[in-house]
């Protein structure tokens, strides 16, 4: 089973998460793609605007309709914080055999040397770095923290990092959809439509649960 694992806040999730997934599932011949809402997103300074009910509800019901996605509400079923490493760390576990395909954005791979254990994650999955039409990729080894580079090496023919575990890391164009989830609450608070920014149910729900009348600044 090769697996893509897209994980965030989902605060909401909108039509731009997935298109990601669907092009990630294409690109990696994935059998499927699981989302992952974050119960405690450790990068996440303030309080999520919704909660985690809401957003796994929200999750589940834009992926409905597509039977390659799933949702799942592992990281509720655990304390502490929602950390990358030990959610793939139990998806390991649960799956020994199979492939896992964890997909970051451009700006947050730039960032990983943050992340909890951050090293561990090359070990346990494939990454897959997704970045806007425009904007130019780095050069593969460059993009690498500096204390892993040696870790890796640059197979130029497939365009993609080979880690001494044998997982890759590639980089994949991903359609530019310019939406945000800030952007989202920001005109629900504002009494503006979110047509065609969220599918259908999860605009219902928006409306439905009286989420986002208000937005805290610091919420994404």
């Amino acid at each position: 089973m090769k697996t893509g694992i897209l994980g965030g806040t989902f605060n909401p999730i909108h039509l731009a998460h997935l298109r990601i997934a669907e092009e990630v599932r294409e690109a990696c011949a994935l059998d499927e793609v699981l989302f992952i809402p974050a119960a405690i997103p450790p990068h996440k300074a303030r309080q999520v605007a919704a909660s985690f009910a809401d957003r796994l509800a929200m999750v589940q019901a834009a992926i409905a309709d597509n039977p390659a996605f799933r949702a799942s509400d592992l990281e509720a079923r655990r304390s502490g914080k929602s950390f990358s490493v030990d959610t793939l760390e139990i998806l390991r576990d649960a799956d020994p055999t199979g492939e896992r395909y964890f997909i970051v954005g451009l700006d947050s791979f730039r960032d990983i040397a943050t992340w909890k254990e951050y090293a561990r994650l090359f070990e346990l999955a494939h990454m897959v770095v997704t970045a806007r039409p425009g904007v130019e990729l780095p050069d593969p080894l460059a993009a690498l923290p500096v204390a892993m580079r040696n870790d890796f090496c640059y197979d130029d023919q497939l365009k993609k990092l080979w880690h001494r575990s044998g997982n890759t890391v590639i980089f994949l164009e991903e359609t530019r959809l310019d939406i945000s989830s800030t952007l989202i609450r920001c005109k629900v608070a504002a009494g503006e439509s979110i047509r065609y920014l969220v599918p259908p149910a999860v605009a219902g729900h928006i409306v439905d649960h009286g989420l986002y009348r208000t937005v805290e600044k610091g919420n994404r």
